[in-house]
């Protein structure tokens, strides 16, 4: 089946491209001596996980509970959850996980209350899970707030039962980090505390962890965006972003105007304008959406285009998009040869 045959809205993804992507980041991180840890959340789907994973990364970033269950299930070997996981309902999924034994299973943790809930769960079903140490080194989100927070808490996860201390992670990785490490280094080994994991992240920022000593770079936005961010419109070119929503043309009676059957609950509740790429006629843009319509600027364009017409185009964000939707279209030169179910969307945390 050629795309052009398929119902819409569809998302799809060329797998060349794709793979492309896989192939290009494993190879960089592989000649710097760093361990790729993908993050999931960019396409939540396990058989493009398997894909990374088979190329050479050392294991997957989950930011959810039940992304890591999905991938988990699908015979992911090491999960890593950066997230602080509370409350007695994910704790029981937590210890149900992790009682599995289906995956090697690390989880970050900010605060002596989310470390003191998780032992209490692990200890009280006889198991046992590594921890990280997240730090805030500037992006002011989650984290310790000093390398003596990240130190005391990490001697903390030390003297608990049911936990082991794996190391620390940061987020993004960049130049400012650096004194910051050396001073957690410094006392953790006073404290004789063994930081066997330091794991940065970013999409592009991966020699930058490597400078700063990382064992590991967690990056995610590279699948669907090639080894450097995309940040607007004009950088969604199709040979570095695999992702395609296919769409239909429903209506041509506004002049300069056309309107596709795909709005925010296809490509994202909140689209910047313009928005998307179309491979087939780069001229146009999205110059609007409304819940199911995308309202499409033809202006530049010398094409007639006509109601039925096909259209793919390129989301400008592909994680988001990608949530929206229950399973992916794999396609090679335009012919359809797989479906994958995008598992890991629509479970709770």
């Amino acid at each position: 089946m050629h795309f052009h045959e398929l119902d819409t809205p569809q998302l799809c993804v060329d797998v060349d491209v794709l793979d492309a992507n896989i192939a290009q980041l494993q190879v960089a991180c592989d000649e710097l001596q760093i361990g790729l840890r993908v993050h999931t959340k960019s396409h939540k789907t396990p058989a493009i996980a398997q894909r990374q994973m088979a190329a050479g990364a050392v294991g997957i970033v989950s930011q959810k509970l039940g992304e890591a269950e999905a991938m988990a299930a699908a015979g992911i070997q090491d999960i890593l959850i950066p997230y602080n996981i509370v409350g007695a309902a994910k704790l029981a999924r937590l210890v149900k996980l992790v009682g599995s034994q289906q995956t090697q299973l690390t989880v970050a943790a900010d605060s002596a209350a989310t470390v003191e809930g998780i032992s209490a769960a692990m200890s009280s079903a006889g198991l046992s899970l590594r921890l990280l140490v997240e730090m805030d080194t500037g992006s002011h989100r989650c984290g310790t707030q000093s390398p003596e927070e990240t130190v005391a808490l990490a001697q903390r996860i030390d003297q608990l039962p049911g936990v082991e201390f794996m190391g620390v992670m940061t987020y993004p990785s960049s130049e400012r980090v650096g004194p910051i490490l050396t001073r957690v280094r410094e006392l953790a080994a006073a404290a004789s505390l063994d930081l066997q994991v330091i794991s940065g992240g970013g999409t592009g920022l991966q020699e930058i962890s490597k400078t700063l000593g990382c064992t590991e770079a967690r990056i995610g936005s590279y699948i669907w965006e090639g080894k450097t961010r995309v940040g607007k419109r004009d950088d969604l070119h199709p040979q570095r972003c695999p992702l395609r929503m296919v769409t239909t043309v429903v209506s041509t009676n506004v002049e300069g105007q056309i309107v596709i059957d795909a709005g925010q609950k296809a490509f994202t509740s909140y689209p910047p304008t313009p928005y998307g790429y179309c491979p087939e006629y780069p001229e146009i843009f999205i110059k609007g959406m409304s819940v199911e319509h995308g309202h499409v600027d033809i202006t530049e364009s010398d094409h007639r285009f006509k109601v039925g017409d096909i259209l793919s185009w390129i989301p400008l964000h592909g994680g988001m998009t990608t949530n929206l939707h229950d399973r992916l279209i794999a396609l090679r030169q335009d012919d359809v040869i797989d479906e994958w179910t995008v598992d890991g969307r629509g479970r709770t945390q």
